[in-house]
């Protein structure tokens, strides 16, 4: 078996032991946030002295996401535009990876597979093959994180991949983070920015990064107006400004937002998305990727989760809200957020609450403690499995 399943210990300060080229196939489904993680993870593989090759059906976002990606300017990632078919010769020509990491159950490519097992006739070694799946706090992660999955048939029959559960736990693949971003937050001037982006000092500062529709963003406009402190939005491009175009219209124009307390941003770069998560007091963030961002933020938070036809988001949800250790008043908040009820049952987080809840993001005893690195775990599996 390729996969041994490693200690349950925290290798948040542990060395990747080798330069190794790895293969991550990304397949873009929708709302960016697949080609987010990859790129998250790929830049920071690179940033701990690997190879990366980036393979992605839909590279433009990376233009906006991360300048100078498509033009090779990222030092140790090469960004290759997954062509349906490949142009001819180009698979049996790269030089073979060390580990291929499939992202989101996504098969790599045809004429990879078949390069592959051309190579495996000659005898050669195979990639350590890692499924990497989707981010969860439900107990089951635990069981199925570092699981191996054969492959029953096709050119690669007999090889195994490994599943990868990034979780909140130490017994899951843990969660990404970069090793400097603790010194950019603490050098990032949060005035500075509210104060280029015209948002007041004495304002309540919230970004919105939702899906559409988000029928439980009108009501909460509307107890934003009843609020002694001014609140101003931060309204991120796409998604999230046809939802808040969509709720100020269903909403009567005493119980509107004044025009000046609501800030259309532009589309930004990772780093700048995390600046913004930075300098607002409250984040409604959506997906997987951008509620790392807001955890590591250490800002009080709503967080979107993705829907799901058959509502399992739900347990999901109730999960992470176990895991946080939420109070009941954060849970009843994003529960009529995720669920489209009215947020006027619920009623705008108070002060003291926002606080709590900021207090416990930035307590190192708190929910963050033991969390640990998933890039260095990656790496670690991939070591363990090649050369153990």
């Amino acid at each position: 078996m390729l996969y041994s399943r490693p200690k349950r210990q925290n290798h948040n300060h542990v060395n990747l032991p080798r330069p190794a080229l790895w293969d991550i196939f990304c397949h873009v489904v929708d709302n960016l946030g697949d080609i987010g993680v990859c790129w998250r993870l790929s830049a920071d593989l690179a940033a701990r002295g690997q190879r990366v090759r980036l393979w992605v059906d839909e590279p433009e976002p990376l233009r906006w996401m991360a300048p100078g990606a498509l033009e090779g300017c990222w030092p140790g990632v090469e960004v290759i535009h997954w062509t349906r078919p490949l142009p001819e010769g180009l698979a049996a020509s790269l030089p073979p990876a060390d580990v291929w990491i499939e992202a989101f159950g996504c098969d790599p490519p045809d004429e990879m597979i078949h390069a592959l097992a051309e190579r495996l006739a000659r005898d050669e070694t195979p990639p350590v093959w890692i499924n990497l799946e989707y981010l969860s706090a439900e107990a089951w992660v635990e069981r199925c994180h570092g699981l191996p999955s054969p492959v029953m048939t096709g050119p690669l029959k007999g090889l195994t991949k490994t599943f990868f559960y990034p979780g909140f736990t130490q017994a899951t693949g843990g969660l990404l983070r970069e090793r400097d971003l603790a010194q950019r937050q603490a050098a990032f001037d949060a005035k500075a920015w509210r104060q280029r982006h015209g948002v007041p000092d004495d304002a309540l500062a919230v970004s919105l990064f939702c899906y559409n529709p988000a029928p439980a963003l009108a009501p909460l406009l509307a107890q934003a107006t009843q609020q002694a402190q001014p609140v101003h939005w931060l309204v991120t491009p796409g998604r999230s400004a046809v939802a808040m175009e969509a709720a100020l219209a269903s909403l009567p124009p005493e119980q509107r937002p004044p025009a000046e307390h609501i800030h259309h941003l532009p589309l930004v770069d990772q780093p700048g998305f995390d600046e913004m998560l930075w300098a607002c007091d409250l984040n409604i963030v959506r997906g997987e990727d951008s509620l790392v961002r807001a955890l590591w933020a250490g800002k009080p938070f709503i967080w979107h989760i993705y829907p799901q036809h058959d509502n399992a988001h739900h347990a999901k949800l109730e999960a992470f809200l176990d895991w946080l250790g939420a109070s009941e008043d954060w849970r009843q908040l994003m529960r009529a957020w995720n669920r489209g009820s009215a947020v006027a049952t619920v009623g705008w987080p108070a002060h003291a609450s926002m606080r709590d809840l900021a207090a416990r993001l930035s307590n190192p005893g708190g929910p963050q403690h033991g969390v640990l690195d998933l890039v260095v775990s990656l790496g670690l599996h991939a070591s363990r499995a090649k050369y153990l």
